[in-house]
């Protein structure tokens, strides 16, 4: 848990940093799936401190879901928007109102209540078709990014949410399904596929349009399908008689998340002095 929580921590601080680069460059093709895009921001010193953040994460995500349910890690990586909040009330002078210093409370709550409930992971390894499952939904991850950038902002942002947080989702479940590199793994190129096209659409949606609308729709791509995919599959438990408190601490650390979307948006360049 404590892995998790330092992923969250890491991924947080990475989200002020790349999304102040992603709105700091010109936009490449307008789609969805914007290489050029990621490039230029690739350039922003900003962006490339957000990486190393990132993949130090990434790290820390891999140990903590070899330990623990997959349902408390992805409640834990939710709550980097309450790292996000706390980061740019310090480092951008943003503003937290009485109510998001409450949403982080809650969040906090929540996963307090995780930690109590959660069991060890469960001791499934998901079948070839699981796996087989799971590169397919990593190529639709990249179609959808593909198809949404013609559509209008608000729709835009809201569907390349969704689909980088599926493609984070996917990732979190490769990793429990990779014992050893094998190159015959389709799990193996899920999670490569899925995480790479993540990147992608979430550039994209960082770039233009509402990325508060953008940040919800993560979240929930992220936790809720991995959770079930984790317990149905999987076999991820609770402690003796304590499910209704990991439920409970699940919904709430995810809700909290959900009220602090806004921070997904950076900050507003101030206009030049005439």
């Amino acid at each position: 848990m404590l892995c998790a929580l330092g992923a969250a921590v890491c991924f947080g601080t990475a989200s002020v940093l790349q999304a102040m680069a992603a709105r700091a460059v010109e936009p490449g093709t307008g789609s969805g799936v914007d290489t050029a895009l990621l490039l230029r921001a690739a350039r922003q010193w900003r962006y490339v401190l957000g990486l190393g953040l990132d993949a130090a994460g990434f790290v820390l995500q891999i140990v903590a879901l070899k330990h623990i349910p997959i349902y408390a890690v992805g409640a834990a990586l939710a709550a980097s928007l309450a790292v996000t909040a706390v980061v740019s009330a310090q480092l951008l002078h943003v503003r937290l109102r009485g109510a998001e210093w409450g949403a982080v409370g809650v969040v906090c709550a929540g996963l307090a209540m995780l930690a109590l409930a959660s069991g060890e992971e469960g001791e499934g390894t998901g079948s070839f078709a699981l796996q087989l499952g799971l590169l397919g939904v990593a190529g639709l991850v990249l179609l959808v990014g593909a198809v949404a950038g013609g559509l209008p902002d608000r729709s835009r942002a809201l569907v390349l949410g969704l689909a980088a947080g599926t493609g984070f989702g996917v990732v979190e479940v490769a990793v429990r399904l990779i014992d050893g590199i094998s190159f015959t793994n389709p799990a193996l190129y899920a999670l490569l596929l899925g995480g790479g096209a993540a990147f992608l659409l979430l550039t994209s949606a960082l770039q233009r349009g509402s990325v508060t609308v953008a940040t919800a729709g993560m979240v929930l791509g992220e936790t809720i399908g991995p959770a079930v995919v984790g317990v149905v599959w999987l076999g991820d438990r609770t402690r003796e008689g304590l499910a209704w408190l990991a439920v409970l601490g699940f919904a709430l650390a995810v809700a909290g998340a959900l009220a602090l979307a806004r921070f997904g948006e950076p900050p507003t360049p101030e206009p030049a002095p005439a």
